[in-house]
């Protein structure tokens, strides 16, 4: 519960005290709003999948993988090299609505170009600290829903790593798939974290394809796991690389200049159904 503000004054000669309640937060939509997790975001030439609603209780950001904003070549995928060459923050992004009409954002945090400016070293972190925030119109934030499309959640993110075997649920919205969204809704398997806890692989029977970077990943509890970044070759061919989530929001809210950001749980419960074509959430508008 969000912490009441103490007003103190006199009245009469007495001294009295009431509590204000806070200001109140983002006036979220409902479960149909047409700006919601698995959208298309286009930045520059690249298409991409977005990822979770992050706020800092007044502004609201939709995520995004940051290579979305790379103009490097494709296996460019260390983001402190300068070859990556990043867009600068405040690009316009374009946000493809599951009702068909395009919403307008801009680029308003990308760790690429943050690791960069900071002068980041750490080998791990510049392989997978894979975030950028895109910045909504505050006219649009009743357009937007943070819980994903059938699956529901998240519930809080995942703070630990993950064991060979648990289950995990994604939903790309690749252009490849030429609006086939039937295959955008994905269940699969974790084959672990790696040793320094920015990254989980994953392995869905439909792996994540280009046009899904950045797609949400939830645990087999509905947490916030990870954003899909990279299709692997190994351990097994076609299975895709997470950067965690925790750790990504984690040096946003240290080196980011955005102040104390927080992911938006979802306002739909979250449904495990493994086997596609059983009832879920709404994917459409």
């Amino acid at each position: 519960m969000a912490a009441a503000l103490l007003s103190i004054g006199l009245v009469g000669g007495v001294l009295t005290a009431s509590a204000a309640p806070a200001a109140a937060g983002p006036a979220f939509g409902g479960a149909n709003a047409p700006i919601r997790p698995g959208v298309q975001t286009i930045t520059g030439d690249a298409q991409c999948t977005a990822n979770f609603v992050f706020t800092d209780g007044v502004d609201v950001y939709l995520g995004q993988a940051a290579h979305c904003s790379g103009r490097g070549a494709a296996n460019a995928t260390d983001g402190c090299d300068p070859a990556t060459d990043p867009l600068p923050l405040g690009t316009p992004v374009e946000i493809v609505g599951f009702n068909g009409t395009s919403y307008h954002g801009t680029l308003a945090y990308s760790s690429w170009n943050g690791m960069q400016a900071n002068h980041e070293s750490d080998p791990e972190t510049c392989a997978y600290n894979d975030l950028g925030l895109v910045r909504l119109d505050p006219a649009d934030v009743g357009a937007v829903n943070p819980s994903l499309p059938y699956w529901g959640g998240p519930k809080g993110t995942r703070t630990t790593a993950t064991d060979f075997g648990e289950n995990v649920y994604t939903y790309g919205n690749s252009g490849l798939r030429f609006g086939a969204s039937t295959l955008s809704p994905k269940s699969g398997t974790t084959l672990g974290t790696n040793e320094s806890g920015w990254s989980h692989t994953i392995y869905t029977v439909s792996p994540g394809i280009p046009g899904d970077s950045g797609s949400a990943v939830l645990d087999q509890d509905g947490k916030a796991l990870g954003i899909l970044v990279t299709v692997a070759v190994a351990p097994i061919a076609g299975s895709n690389g997470v950067s965690d989530v925790d750790k990504v929001l984690a040096y946003a809210n240290a080196k980011g200049g955005l102040g104390t950001l927080s992911l938006v749980d979802g306002t739909q419960p979250f449904h495990a159904n493994t086997v596609l074509g059983l009832p879920g959430l709404p994917i459409g508008g």
